[in-house]
């Protein structure tokens, strides 16, 4: 970024008119709301500004998602906006997936006035101790004159370090006021580089290592080093396996790829880790899914653990060697590193094993569900963006479908309902040129559907792909686990999908075949609109690996 020898401006502007100000001068050109009379000054600064377009939602939560789904793919802060503790309860599950997988996110809330604060006025919530532990920084702003400092900052703890959300308070008193602001220049992220001794520590490991082996995460598509990993593991003939919910960390198709780790990983991913004498973590916290609650990564594994943070550092694990250092830099400065690869037959063979229980090959004994996956890969460019929600229907999109591009997914890591259709909106924003599909189950779909008509209403053109099996299927699975045949408040009614998209405005699908499927995929395709494809499931295959019938007969053994 190129510094100006002048990059300070003083100007007097209402509070309002200072939070776009310093919007503009972090690149933000959209920005996401449920409106509100209590920040009414601040949507009319915006009006004023045709630099950036408001996106007004259908819920709270909506909005948050889209600006996650648009932060995760634009590389830039999302901001999000609503009223006072109502609005600001509805978008908090935005502000804990954000926190929870990395998303640089601005959250501004209007607050009650000043006066009545304390006084349990309208709507009123201590707003910064409502979200002080799910946020990186919660603020309230109490003078005026302290906005732009005070907005500035806020991107500023966003983007750097281990980013994350940020709240804002801004009470409605404050935001019409007039003052004198200065604003200094956007915020610069940090990009720190490895030691030397910290790159000979690295060095003298690695060649003592047997079985070497990445994990990468969120951190490496945020620092933008998905290259320069692919270098860094040709260089030394290094596996690779994503983190959870970060295939397209590392190209699927690559002959060092050995999968993901996620929710049901299968066996033969996990044998790879298991078999590994030294992980190499880079831009990972190393989370509950990623590490299979905790078991993985045994004692006697030496542990090499890259982050941004930190914090991250050895929260989970005690490192053999723990260096804070931007991915993208990491990785540049290993590649001087003089080591004999002495494992390549051992990474051959756990690509095969891979290879073995990822094959797209389908017969007429496979769930729809696996057929859908087939076609999708089959029919979309290698460039296409995948969102997902939560829900066992994504099961089969992260066993089989393969990622073999840089922005091509985008999934909550905090495992959020609801997630999958904002989250595919903002990412289209972010991302025009991408084709954006949008999986989802019946339950989580229904959580967030109406942001469809917010699609139809600014024609941003998303395909819903919503896997119906009229229950809760993930809840469902573990009530059949631990009892089995009780089930109690997982089955859902019957709804039509396909009606409900086209009553605003979208178009809709109802399919029960692969063939019919492709035919409905291909047609929404061309049609570039919003889209519904209601994709009807059996209940009895709940998961990639496991029927209903074959759950309880292994509780019953």
């Amino acid at each position: 970024m190129k510094i100006t020898s002048n990059p300070r401006t003083t100007k007097t502007m209402t509070a309002a008119q200072a939070i776009v100000e310093c919007m503009k001068t972090e690149g933000i050109s959209d920005a996401f709301c449920v409106p509100g009379e209590s920040y009414l000054p601040l949507m009319d600064a915006l009006y004023d500004e045709s630099s950036i377009r408001l996106i007004s939602a259908r819920h709270e939560s909506g909005a948050a998602f889209m600006a996650d789904g648009y932060a995760k793919s634009s590389l830039k802060p999302g901001v999000v906006m609503a009223t006072r503790g109502v609005g600001a309860s509805n978008l908090s599950i935005g502000v804990h997936t954000a926190y929870q997988d990395s998303t640089p996110m601005i959250v501004f809330l209007g607050q009650v006035h000043s006066k009545f604060r304390g006084r349990e006025g309208f709507q009123e919530i201590d707003l910064e101790q409502y979200f002080r532990h799910t946020a990186k920084w919660a603020v309230e702003v109490k003078a005026p004159e302290r906005v732009a400092e005070i907005v500035q900052r806020a991107f500023r703890i966003a983007q750097t370090g281990r980013p994350g959300p940020v709240v804002v308070s801004l009470p409605e008193d404050v935001l019409p006021a007039e003052a004198e602001m200065t604003f200094g220049p956007p915020a610069v992220k940090p990009k720190p580089v490895p030691a030397q001794e910290e790159i000979k520590l690295v060095e003298e490991l690695l060649a003592t290592s047997e079985k070497p082996l990445i994990i990468a995460g969120g951190g490496v598509k945020t620092s933008e080093a998905e290259d320069a990993l692919v270098s860094f593991a040709e260089k030394y003939s290094l596996p690779v396996i994503a983190a959870f919910r970060r295939q397209d960390v590392f190209p699927n198709n690559h002959r060092l790829y050995a999968g993901h780790l996620g929710l049901g990983t299968n066996a033969n991913i996990l044998q790879t880790v298991k078999e590994a004498g030294t992980i190499l973590a880079i831009g990972t916290r190393l989370s509950e899914v990623t590490t299979q609650d905790y078991q993985i990564l045994a004692p006697e594994k030496k542990l090499i653990h890259i982050d941004i943070s930190y914090d991250v550092i050895g929260k989970v694990y005690s490192p053999d060697i723990g260096i804070v250092a931007d991915a993208k830099k990491a990785l540049k400065a290993l590649e001087r590193m003089e080591i004999k690869s002495t494992w390549k037959s051992w990474v051959n063979s756990r690509r095969r094993a891979f290879e073995e229980i990822s094959s797209l090959g389908v017969s007429h004994k496979d769930a729809i569900n696996k057929h859908i996956v087939s076609v999708m890969a089959g029919m979309l460019p290698d460039n296409a963006l995948v969102t997902n929600d939560a829900g066992n229907f994504a099961g089969w999109l992260h066993a089989f479908y393969p990622f073999k591009g840089k922005h091509t997914y985008v999934g909550p890591t905090s495992g959020a309902m609801g997630y999958g259709l904002p989250g595919a909106l903002g990412a289209k924003l972010a991302l025009p040129d991408k084709p954006v599909i949008a999986l989802a189950g019946d339950g989580g779909f229904m959580m967030t559907m109406q942001e469809l008509e917010t699609a139809v209403r600014y024609k941003i053109p998303v395909i819903s792909l919503v896997f119906n099996n009229d229950m809760y299927g993930t809840i469902r699975m573990h009530q059949e686990m631990h009892y089995p045949e009780k089930v109690i408040g997982t089955d859902l009614g019957r709804i039509s999908f396909k009606n409900l998209a086209e009553s605003v405005g979208a178009e809709g699908y109802l399919v029960k075949s692969a063939d019919e499927f492709s035919e409905a995929f291909d047609a929404a395709l061309q049609n570039n609109v919003p889209a519904v494809i209601e994709i009807m499931t059996e209940k009895e295959q709940i998961s990639v690996s496991s029927t209903i019938t074959q759950i309880r007969d292994r509780a019953k053994r």
